[in-house]
């Protein structure tokens, strides 16, 4: 247990020390007018408070992401603790601090606007696909795994359930910022931490589970490579560009820019620290790889279920039902709210009216709708792989911006980097991907990332 509860505590220790590093160099002004006041609409745009904003953000970009990843994740070992502390830390809180923070110093636009500043016209296009892909990509798999929790409780058809939620995300979508996630959103996500707070507790407390240390014989538990597989089988819990689509919808409503790191910084922190819990429940519960190899590719619902019941007894039903069905369908809601936003921003669509806007979502929904027939880990792999894209993107816009300010841009281009190397991996061997042997495909990935990083210094630098 030694492990798991050093790598919590560093996350814990990251906001304070290195959150308010990179709050320093980003330039943050408590003085400047956010656009949450300036361009004040009643819709999208309009002030709310930094817990509100930190609990709303916090329960966007978490969902099933930091649950659902980090139980298959835990297939892997203790190295799952390794990459969720490294990965939150130095990759993820900077994308997510980034993301936020230059959407919020750029009129709280969506992220292709603000990758056409720093990155040109050729790569927002690329990016707005990839925001909006995701959008749906999202919506698709957290509707699925909540239905099929439901579905397992309750025996109505999960095709039901999936029809009730895509009704909800409508109306959540189109309605504005303040009416559905301004006042519930904040009560969900707190009640996700807690349920994350109680599991853990009832686990430590009882002896006949073991948190495993990080030895060389606890370290991998599955014939999959650590890299790349680990990397993005944990994808939100440490890195994902998911977190860019949701960023200007929280850039929009903060107040003061000194709220930049705890809302950013310190919710990206906070999902690190839920999907670590989850990973060492998962592998102290399942005592190994038997039991998790089932789990890993499939839907993780029914193992949820299983161990909130048996850690926290009748309690676990309503937990299960509170942290695993309606947070994860409040995070999709809000993921086809920013494909909705994205494209009134690349098409300058004006979305004050509600017919406006349902016009633009309408057609999002059904798309998304139709991808919940699909294979479950087949839909999470592509989103998985999409969502790192993304984030590799959002990285050297951040390390762009970071240029221009003449501060250390290595802070965000060494993540960016990082990725690069990790999405050339996995799309090269991957069973979705080229599947090429891992030899070959570590060679090109290298020779790839180089090719990359040179062009990036030589245009940027």
């Amino acid at each position: 247990m030694f492990s798991f509860i050093i790598c919590f505590l560093a996350l814990i220790a990251s906001y304070f020390i290195y959150g308010k590093f990179i709050e320093r160099i980003s330039g943050v002004d408590e003085t400047n007018q956010t656009p949450a006041f300036r361009l004040q609409d009643g819709v999208d745009y309009m002030p709310m408070s930094t817990i509100k904003n930190f609990l709303i953000h916090f329960l966007n970009i978490a969902g099933l992401g930091p649950i659902f990843g980090a139980i298959q994740g835990a297939l892997f070992g203790p190295a799952a603790f390794v990459w969720i502390t490294s990965g939150t830390i130095f990759i993820g809180a900077i994308h997510d601090f980034f993301s936020g923070f230059m959407s919020l110093r750029n009129d709280g636009l969506t992220m292709p606007q603000i990758i056409s500043k720093y990155l040109g016209s050729k790569i927002q296009k690329i990016t707005a696909f990839l925001i909006i892909a995701t959008g749906i990509l999202v919506g698709a798999t957290f509707a699925k795994g909540a239905a099929d929790l439901l579905y397992n409780l309750t025996n109505m058809s999960a095709l039901i359930w999936i029809t009730i939620i895509f009704i909800y995300f409508l109306i959540a979508t189109v309605f504005p910022v303040d009416k559905i996630m301004g006042k519930v959103y904040p009560i969900f996500g707190a009640l996700l931490l807690i349920m994350v707070v109680l599991m853990t507790g009832a686990l430590i407390l009882n002896p006949a589970y073991n948190i495993p240390e990080f030895t060389t014989q606890g370290l991998y538990l599955t014939d999959k490579s650590i890299f790349p597989y680990l990397f993005v089988t944990i994808a939100c819990g440490a890195i994902s560009g998911f977190h860019a689509s949701q960023s200007p919808i929280i850039a929009r409503c903060i107040e003061n820019e000194l709220d930049a790191r705890p809302v950013f910084f310190g919710s990206m922190v906070l999902e690190g620290l839920v999907a670590l819990c989850w990973a060492a429940i998962a592998m102290a519960f399942f005592h190994g790889q038997p039991q998790l190899v089932v789990i890993y590719g499939a839907t993780p619902s029914i193992g949820v279920y299983e161990m909130a019941e048996t850690l926290v007894g009748p309690v676990g039903l309503v937990l299960t039902i509170i942290g695993v069905v309606i947070c994860p369908i409040t995070s999709g809601d809000t993921a086809l709210r920013s494909s909705r936003i994205t494209i009134a921003d690349e098409f300058h669509l004006n979305h004050e009216k509600l017919i406006s806007r349902l016009k633009t979502a309408v057609p999002l929904f059904l798309v998304s709708f139709g991808l919940t027939f699909i294979d479950f880990s087949m839909v999470w792999r592509y989103f998985a792989w999409t969502q790192l894209i993304v984030a590799t993107i959002v990285l050297y816009a951040a390390s762009v911006y970071l240029i221009q300010k003449e501060k250390p841009y290595i802070i965000a281009l060494l993540p960016a980097i990082a990725c690069t190397l990790i999405a050339f991996e996995y799309i090269l061997q991957a069973p979705e991907g080229l599947r090429l042997p891992s030899m070959i495909a570590n060679a090109i990935s290298v020779i790839a990332t180089v090719i990359v990083t040179a062009i990036f210094l030589k245009k940027y630098r």
